[in-house]
């Protein structure tokens, strides 16, 4: 890895100095790795012949904020099973490019049609229809070549095995295709407007668009990090559990929560004619499923110990703090 894609992790973030207990100490652990992320990101396109325009599209939606709750997750349990968190990063910020596309793509006017995105005007309001699909293209295709390079030589603690490279590439390629996120897109398409979506469907739907990334985020770091079988299940079954509660309060977001937090406006799914949890179940309801799964996610890394898996814990509960 050269040096300008190697970001060396700050060691006195806040998940290193204290036990995480309560929802500020996780935001601003959050906020400490995303500084790292988007000091990374920031340098992705550097030096790529890329057309100009194509670039800022492409960086215009990617260095807009956001929680970074994807990378966040690789680089954690990267360093939960030894992996050093500047060895991960590459392929943590790919995995926000890959976010980032998504969220270009979903926003378009075949889709879900949003103006909005992160409290500025989505890419296709910007920057025209065809450029936004053409920055969402460039993000994901880029983002498989970005993971790529935790197996080059740099100067960190030391590469990546190129199998677990290849091992966590499948599982990104996955969770961000048909099988996974674009075909959870895909049912969300064919679902809206439709009366008569049972909460099975709903469930299926929301484990590929939202889940499927989210669980994938949690793995790809365990994977490059050389975690056994065991404890690849684990961190599956953790990753599953966040990915339903997230997208449980997202959905209560859009009904109770303000267009500045959310940074899009709010009742957009109802105005969409989108199936959701609220709308099948109720919004309390709805919060007592997302903390059910805030509860077993934590309950499934009880055998881990150390700041890794403290943060782990309490970010299960601060998802679901969200919509409290």
């Amino acid at each position: 890895m050269s040096a300008d894609r190697n970001v060396v992790a700050d060691k006195n973030v806040v998940m290193d100095k204290n036990v995480i207990t309560d929802k500020s100490m996780v935001k601003q652990a959050l906020a400490d790795l995303g500084l790292e992320i988007e000091a990374f990101l920031g340098g992705c396109m550097k030096g790529r012949h890329v057309p100009c325009a194509l670039v800022t599209a492409m960086e215009y939606s990617l260095m807009a904020g956001g929680k970074r709750l994807r990378p966040a997750l690789c680089l954690t349990f990267a360093e939960l099973f030894g992996l050093a968190r500047g060895e991960a990063m590459p392929f943590a910020c790919a995995l926000e490019c890959i976010h980032t596309y998504s969220l270009i793509h979903d926003d378009l006017p075949a889709m879900d049609d949003d103006d909005l995105r992160r409290g500025k005007p989505s890419s296709h309001k910007k920057f025209g229809e065809a450029t936004a699909i053409l920055a969402g293209d460039g993000l994901l295709t880029e983002a498989f070549g970005i993971m790529t390079w935790v197996a080059e030589d740099g100067s960190g603690d030391g590469t990546v095995p190129p199998a677990r490279v290849v091992a966590a590439l499948r599982e990104t390629a996955s969770a961000a295709g048909a099988a996974g996120m674009v075909g959870g897109q895909f049912l969300d398409m064919d679902f809206t407007g439709r009366r008569t979506v049972k909460l099975d469907e709903l469930r299926a739907m929301h484990a590929l668009k939202t889940g499927a990334l989210i669980r994938c985020s949690c793995l790809t770091g365990a994977i490059l990090a050389g975690a056994s079988e065991e404890d690849l299940a684990r961190v599956r079954a953790y990753g599953e559990a966040i990915g339903v509660a997230f997208q449980i309060v997202d959905d209560v977001l859009d009904v109770v929560g303000d267009e500045a937090t959310l940074g899009k406006p709010v009742g957009s799914d109802a105005s969409q004619g989108k199936c959701t949890y609220p709308a099948l179940v109720g919004i309390e309801k709805s919060r007592e499923m997302a903390r059910e799964r805030a509860d077993a996610a934590q309950e499934i890394l009880a055998p881990y110990a150390g700041p890794q898996a403290d943060f782990l814990r309490a970010l299960a509960r601060y998802i679901v703090e969200r919509a409290s």
